[in-house]
């Protein structure tokens, strides 16, 4: 009797293991992913201002030569004095008007917090929020944007008007100003090489902003 043939095996075979489609990206996502936080861009942009301002300022031994320093004849001289030490040293003078608001702040360490604390508000509850982030929520109840604007417009008058914050800026605003015009007076601008090109002078205390405005030249695109 034939032994009964075993059913013949077929051989199968592994499939590969297919690894899955990468999920595409949508436009949004790649906007968000190369877009800075607006945290980094401000403080990029004030890194930025600052150094192209600091280096557009004059030695400070030429700022406090001391055979520079005269008494000026009349009021219209002095006027005149001003007017031009004002815009060869104006990056030097906004630097002696933050260095006594500092130091105005620094002795008074109350108005220092409520400055600081008012400031961080403003940079983080608005100025570093994005238009996709998610409302701001206090006890359960969610505030819009104008809210959230509002509200600081009055913590800003409480903190300015209702404390000793304004008496501190203004002090330091007035003897700042006093610091300046006095140096502007009696220091004899005959001595300093004044750049008259409306493009280099800039606005108020900030040259610097204004350079950085100026519309440059478009630039022919390569064929």
């Amino acid at each position: 009797m034939a032994e009964k043939s075993s059913p013949a095996i077929l051989p199968i075979s592994n499939p590969e293991h297919v690894a899955p489609a990468p999920l595409p990206i949508s436009d949004s996502q790649q906007m968000n992913s190369s877009t800075p936080s607006p945290a980094r861009a401000f403080i990029s942009n004030i890194s930025n201002i600052v150094r192209s301002g600091l280096a557009d300022r004059r030695p400070w031994k030429e700022v406090l030569d001391r055979p520079a320093f005269s008494k000026p004849g009349s009021l219209s001289e002095a006027t005149g004095r001003f007017r031009k030490n004002y815009n060869y040293f104006r990056v030097n003078y906004l630097i002696v008007a933050a260095a006594i608001l500092a130091f105005s702040l620094l002795t008074n360490p109350m108005s220092l917090i409520l400055v600081t604390g008012l400031l961080a508000a403003w940079l983080f509850l608005y100025f570093f929020r994005h238009p996709s982030d998610s409302p701001i929520a206090f006890f359960g109840r969610q505030f819009t944007d104008f809210e959230i604007l509002v509200s600081l417009i009055i913590s800003s008058f409480i903190v300015v008007f209702l404390t000793n914050v304004g008496s501190v800026l203004m002090t330091a605003l007035m003897l700042g100003t006093a610091t300046i015009c006095c140096h502007g007076a009696f220091r004899t601008p005959e001595d300093m090489f004044l750049d008259e090109n409306p493009q280099q002078q800039g606005i108020g205390f900030f040259p610097f902003v204004a350079a950085a405005t100026v519309p440059q030249p478009p630039v022919a695109a390569k064929a």
